[in-house]
């Protein structure tokens, strides 16, 4: 990365939110001389694992506030607007998914944090399998929500239509949330970024992975292929994958269904079974669908 021309403290100031927007605590640092804007537990439990959560395409970490919220006194929870998203600064240079993968190692080197678990959506995913992919020995586990980049999203035509199916099955006050960052990205970093995530090798950095690794899908998510599929992609190769199917989910999982997928997290940091949370009533259900041979098994 590059630092970017406009005054930092400048930006600082305009990006400031006038009301924080969550109970995790709202900070700015600077990484490589750009303003990054973090969200943070505001009071973690002693030496508590370290879990960051990585956002989606176009979009700042704050869709994924109702899911990071729930986790913050299991865990040292960060959630940072990546370099180019949301109120952080920009790079001299459009980022792609290696430099989105860089700048995330870069953000923990800053907050001096030598290892965590990452968790992500959509984009947020090829960024961290990349991640764990250049840099191992620096992520302990992962957590991939309704990851997207593969061949079922080519061409981008092909992916705004599912985008815009999406967009009716996500609860209505996502747009509120949502449209403000996609407004701030613009359309021609939509257009540079796609095609980086497009010719990006998702798939093969995912079955690469040799670490304990969550995959959550959404039965109604239309980014993703049908459960099955992804299922027969899964068991190909032997592998570190525990994947889960969430009911009656579409895509923004950690804005929509936030109980839910917190206790998917706890249940899989801790190597337990999967199951419904005990107070289901009112919850999606979720089953688990693949686990590799590789994958930590089940205790009770």
């Amino acid at each position: 990365m590059r630092r970017q021309g406009t005054d930092p403290q400048r930006h600082i100031a305009r990006r400031t939110p006038r009301r924080p927007a969550s109970a995790l605590a709202e900070r700015w640092t600077m990484v490589e001389g750009i303003p990054v804007f973090y969200r943070e537990s505001p009071d973690p439990p002693q030496d508590a694992p370290v879990m960051v959560h990585l956002h989606g395409f176009g979009l700042s970490g704050r869709y994924l506030l109702p899911t990071a919220e729930l986790l913050r006194d299991d865990f040292h929870t960060f959630v940072p607007d990546l370099p180019g998203f949301g109120r952080s600064g920009r790079a001299s240079e459009r980022l792609d998914i290696p430099d989105l993968a860089e700048a995330a190692v870069r953000f923990l080197d800053d907050r001096g944090i030598e290892r965590a678990t990452l968790v992500g959506n959509s984009m947020g995913c090829p960024v961290i399998v990349e991640f764990a992919f250049r840099f191992p020995d620096r992520i302990d586990r992962a957590v991939l929500v309704s990851p997207a980049g593969g061949v079922h999203n080519q061409p981008l035509r092909r992916a705004i239509g599912q985008l815009a199916r999406d967009g009716g099955r996500e609860p209505r006050r996502l747009v509120g949330v949502a449209a403000p960052d996609y407004l701030r990205f613009g359309v021609p970093s939509t257009f540079r970024l796609f095609r980086a995530l497009t010719q990006f090798p998702s798939l093969d950095r995912l079955l690469a992975l040799r670490i304990p690794t969550l995959a959550v899908i959404g039965t109604r998510d239309p980014l993703m292929p049908h459960a099955v599929r992804v299922r027969e992609i899964a068991a190909r190769e032997e592998n570190h994958i525990l994947l889960v199917v969430l009911e009656g989910a579409a895509h923004a999982i950690n804005f929509s269904h936030p109980r839910e997928l917190a206790h998917l997290i706890r249940l899989f940091m801790a190597d337990r079974p999967i199951a419904d949370p005990r107070d289901a009533r009112g919850h999606a259900s979720v089953f688990e669908l693949h686990r590799g041979i590789h994958h930590p098994k089940a205790s009770e």
